[in-house]
């Protein structure tokens, strides 16, 4: 069997090449080691029949504001694609003796800054010029974000953001981009809870407070927030993966799940095609492209023909892990600090900036967090669908935590392997949300607890429970990631093409990587 590209790798960013591909003419396999394609990107009915849970990722803006989505979005709304937009973001909770006990971002300036104002006036005119900063810095940082590294477009980009900002200019974005989200924020607002309220963003993609390289982060989910909200997928984010395929399909491309691959085969420095585990060989007549953790790819896959200077992708570090708590509930929480907070698509508890830096540093050093960081997706209030008729869900992200336990910073539970204690861990994060939102354990129909070694089980790429496919510090970072000598994607062996997370520009649902590679091949 030959085809023109095999894609190893269902997830969004490879199918997202894979179809790119196919409207290009190009014969295209998609191959998936498990049951169903998607990757982190999945929804499935893990508590109770009708509730429907997107188990990793739910947050679906960067794909929605994606040049690949530009370009295809209209062929995959043909085949089933449907966003339901979210007008409330993001917001953070504070224990009581916090003035005021919540605070959010919405969608609109004058909504948000109202209140920023109720906890500093200086600080509501901070964002304002925060607003205008974003509104002439914006265009270009997406334009560095969405370049191959190196290109003559990212020259380009360059180029421009000179012409249009000046050399001070370009040096406040440098300044932005190298900052730790504390010593950014801190040098914006005099508050500490809207320092906190946009911190918490860090913690997203493996940046505690004082690490460098942090503060790019809440700074744009701040501003897109603010002007276009939080995107869902209506019925759940597999919404993306299942029009996809069908897209691919309906442009004669194929995706065979349950197939894995043993082995890349190549020769002399130059790919052939691939090796299923029951023998069978594909051959690829123009690109295969590996969307797989480099360990997969230059550990495993490719064997003998790994070529020289693939150890330090190989060795590319994992962020900290994260647990996955799924909740069929009887009703949305009853936030003691307001029913307003009902109306949010996040809700994070992250009571401060130490406190995050707490949490991360126990993590790091393989110790359970007291108190972790909690990120909770309340998805139902915006799409209705995903539950029986006035049930809810509850999405429950735990950060940050350590892979591997060692001990216990509550000195509760004898830390050891992730199945033996993750049930009582989230038992202690259940114990959190119920101080913020009492009578939530009442409320909870079903629950579905997906540990560290969970998420590796399931989805191999996510090493450690690594929801990030790799740290993203700057020195894993640009041309960094998965490591310097691997520049637009390419992996040393002729015709071999190396996607995902762990490669620029990293993690998230923008489908970028897949996207800008199927660009240069066709």
């Amino acid at each position: 069997m030959t085809y023109d590209a095999i894609v190893v790798g269902a997830g969004h960013n490879g199918l997202a090449c894979a179809l790119h591909m196919a409207t290009r003419g190009w014969k295209v396999l998609v191959l998936e080691q498990a049951d169903s394609p998607g990757g982190a990107v999945k929804t499935a009915e893990v508590t109770l029949p009708g509730f429907r849970h997107d188990l990793y990722a739910m947050n679906l803006s960067m794909f929605a504001g994606s040049p690949f989505h530009a370009e295809h979005g209209q062929l995959l709304a043909k085949h089933g694609l449907e966003f339901v937009g979210a007008s409330k973001p993001f917001a953070s909770v504070f224990p009581s003796a916090k003035e005021p006990e919540w605070l959010g971002v919405e969608q609109g300036l004058d909504a948000t800054v109202k209140h920023i104002a109720r906890v500093s006036t200086r600080d509501a005119e901070a964002w304002r010029c925060m607003d205008q900063r974003f509104e002439r810095e914006a265009p270009h940082i997406f334009s560095l974000l969405g370049s191959p590294v190196p290109s003559w477009q990212l020259a380009k980009g360059l180029w421009n953001m000179w012409r249009a900002l000046g050399v001070s200019g370009m040096a406040e974005t440098a300044r932005l981009l190298m900052s730790s989200p504390r010593s950014w924020l801190e040098g914006q607002f005099e508050s500490d809870t809207v320092r906190s309220l946009l911190a918490t963003w860090g913690l997203h993609l493996d940046f505690g407070p004082d690490v460098a390289g942090g503060a790019l982060f809440p700074y744009l989910e701040a501003m897109l927030g603010q002007r276009f909200g939080m995107t869902l997928g209506r019925g759940g984010a597999d919404t993306i993966v299942r029009s996809m395929v069908s897209a691919l399909q309906g442009a004669g491309g194929e995706v065979r799940t349950g197939a894995r691959v043993r082995r890349i085969l190549a020769t002399g420095g130059k790919v052939q095609g691939v090796e299923l585990e029951g023998g069978e060989r594909i051959t690829a007549r123009r690109a295969v492209v590996a969307n797989v953790h480099p360990k997969a790819l230059y550990g495993g896959l490719l064997g003998n023909e790994a070529p020289v200077g693939s150890e330090s992708a190989r060795a590319l570090r994992p962020g900290p892990a994260t647990m996955m708590i799924h909740l069929a509930l009887e009703a949305l929480p009853e936030w003691g600090a307001g029913r307003e907070l009902q109306s949010f698509a996040y809700v994070h508890l992250a009571p401060s900036l130490d406190h995050m830096a707490k949490v991360y540093a126990q993590a790091l050093a393989g110790v359970l967090p007291e108190e972790p960081v909690l990120v909770v997706g309340q998805p139902t209030v915006f799409d209705p669908s995903r539950a029986p008729v006035g049930k809810h869900i509850l999405w429950v992200q735990v950060r940050v935590l350590p892979s591997r336990p060692i001990s216990d910073a509550a000195s509760t539970l004898a830390a050891g392997p992730w199945d033996g204690i993750k049930e009582a861990y989230a038992d202690r994060v259940l114990d959190i949300l119920e101080r913020y939102a009492p009578g939530l354990r009442q409320s909870v129909l079903a629950r579905c607890v997906l540990s560290p070694e969970d998420l590796e089980r399931d989805n191999p790429n996510l090493v450690g429970g690594d929801s990030l496919s790799g740290s993203h510090h700057l020195d894993q970072f640009f041309a960094f990631r998965p490591s310097f000598g691997r520049a637009r994607w390419r992996t040393g062996v002729e015709g071999l093409f190396h996607i995902g997370a762990s490669t620029w520009p990293g993690a998230g649902t923008g489908a970028g990587s897949g996207y800008m590679l199927a660009r240069d091949l066709t």
